[in-house]
C-alpha cells in the first residue's frame, strides 16, 4: 500500500496521548499527518477499537526465542528479528558478548551479510559490541579470559569485517588507553557506552568528557554509589546529557531505584532488555555465549557463579513496569522504549515516535496493552504470538 490511513481510538504521541478518534496517514514507508477525516476515496485500515504506539527499539539485546547473536548464523539472526515483532520491537541492535577477536570477526561478518540481505522482522540499526574491553571486578556473564585493553587496530579490523555496521561499543574506561580510544572512535561517530567497569567517579567523568555518552545497564556491572565516591553510577546520574540503560524487570534493579534513576535522568533513561536466548521460552537450562545459564522464577543466572546473565524481559513489560513504578503517563513511559533509545543512537530524526516524515514503525495495542499487530516501514507484519 503506497498511501493509507489508520483509524484508531488513540495514539501515543511525543507530547501527549491523543484520545480522540483520528486518522493517521501512512505515506509509503513514512508517517504523514493526523487527520480528523481521511480524504475522499482513501484506503482506511480500521483499528478504531485499538491504540497506536510507535515501534519499540531495543538497543541492547543478545538473543530471544532460542537464538543468540553469538551463534553467528543467518538462521539465528532471522529468528531474533522475527520474534521481536511479537513483543512490539521494530528496531534493534544485535549485541555481541566478549569473546576472541577471531570469534567476534566471524559474528560481525555474518551480521554484515544478514543486514545487507535484509531481515524479515524487526530491523537492525547496526551492531553493538559489548566488550571485550572490560575489567573482571564487574564481569557479570562476560568471559574474563578474553578481556583486554582497547585496541584501535582490533576495533578497525572488526569494523572492516562488519562492513562498517558497528555503531556502538561498550568498555571499561579504567583500562589502559581507554580514554584515547574513546576519543578516537567517538570521532568516527561510534557511540561509546561504559559498563562492566570498576571505574571511580573521576575516571568515568574523564570518559564522558572524551565522548562516552551511554552507561550500560545502570547499577548493574559497575561501581555503585558511595558517599565518598559516587562511582560509575554517580557519574551517570550527575552527567545530565548521558543516557542510562535500565533493565526494568524488577530483578536487576528494584522499583525504588528505578524511580530514583528516572527522577534524575528523566528522558535520558533508555529501557533495554539485555535479553538472552531464553526469552519467550520456558524456564530451564540455556547458554549465554560460553556460560551455562539457569532460568528460574523469571531470572537468568550463570550456573556456576549465580551472576545475573542478561534477562528474559520483554521490552513492552519494561515499559509497563516503569509506568507502574513511577508517576509517568503511558505515553511518557513508552518513549523510554522508543524515542530515548533512538536519541541515544542519534537516529531520532527518523525513528522513535509518531511524527511526520519518520519511519512508519507502529504497534497496535488493545486496552490491556496486548499486541494486535505491528508495522515496520508502514508494512503490517501480523506477528504470531509466541
Amino acid at each position: 500500500m503506497e498511501r493509507y490511513f489508520i483509524k484508531a481510538k488513540g495514539f501515543l504521541l511525543e507530547e501527549k496521548q491523543e484520545s480522540e478518534k483520528l486518522y493517521l496517514e501512512i505515506d509509503g514507508k513514512s508517517f504523514g499527518s493526523l487527520f480528523s477525516e481521511p480524504p475522499e476515496g482513501a484506503q482506511v485500515l480500521d483499528f478504531s477499537e485499538y491504540m497506536i504506539a510507535p515501534g519499540l527499539f531495543d538497543t541492547h539485546i543478545h538473543g530471544v526465542n532460542g537464538a543468540d547473536v553469538m551463534d553467528g548464523t543467518q538462521a539465528s539472526f532471522q529468528t531474533i528479528s522475527e520474534a521481536l515483532l511479537s513483543v512490539g520491537v521494530t528496531r534493534f541492535l544485535p549485541t555481541t558478548l566478549t569473546s576472541s577477536i577471531e570469534e567476534l570477526t566471524h559474528v560481525v561478518q555474518e551480521l554484515k551479510a544478514a543486514i545487507e540481505k535484509g531481515m524479515n522482522g524487526a530491523q537492525p540499526e547496526g551492531i553493538y559490541l559489548e566488550g571485550p574491553y572490560f575489567t573482571p571486578e564487574h564481569k557479570g556473564a562476560q568471559n574474563p579470559n578474553y578481556f583486554s585493553d582497547p585496541s584501535l587496530e582490533d576495533f578497525h579490523a572488526l569494523q572492516e569485517a562488519s562492513g562498517n555496521h558497528v555503531v556502538k561499543i561498550a568498555l571499561a574506561p579504567e583500562r589502559d588507553h581507554a580514554i584515547d580510544f574513546i576519543k578516537a572512535v567517538s570521532a568516527e561517530n561510534i557511540k561509546v557506552a561504559l559498563g562492566h567497569t570498576n571505574a571511580d567517579f573521576h575516571t568515568a567523568n574523564a570518559a564522558v568528557n572524551a565522548g562516552a555518552s551511554i552507561f550500560v545497564h545502570l547499577f548493574n556491572g559497575m561501581r555503585g554509589l558511595h558517599h565518598r565516591d559516587p562511582g560509575t553510577a554517580g557519574a551517570c546520574l550527575l552527567n545530565e546529557q548521558t543516557f542510562a540503560e535500565l533493565i526494568c524487570d524488577g530483578h536487576h534493579v528494584c522499583s525504588d531505584m528505578v524511580r530514583f534513576a528516572q527522577n534524575v535522568k528523566k528522558d535520558h533513561v533508555v529501557l533495554i532488555t539485555d535479553c538472552m536466548k531464553a526469552g519467550l521460552l520456558p524456564e530451564g537450562q540455556y547458554n549465554l555465549g560460553e556460560f551455562p545459564v539457569i532460568v528460574k522464577d523469571g531470572v537468568a543466572r550463570t550456573e556456576h557463579s549465580g551472576s545475573l546473565a542478561g534477562s528474559i524481559l520483554k521490552l513492552i513489560d519494561g515499559v509497563t513496569n516503569i509506568a507502574k513504578w513511577t508517576d509517568l503517563e503511558l505515553y511518557e513511559a513508552w518513549k523510554l522504549g522508543s524515542l530515548s533509545p533512538a536519541r541515544s543512537m542519534g537516529v531520532q530524526d527518523r525513528l522513535g515516535s509518531i511524527a511526520e516524515g519518520k519511519c512508519a514503525d507502529f504497534v497496535v495495542l488493545d486496552d490491556r496493552l496486548s499486541i494486535i499487530d505491528v508495522a515496520v516501514d508502514g508494512e503490517l507484519k501480523h506477528p504470531m504470538t509466541i
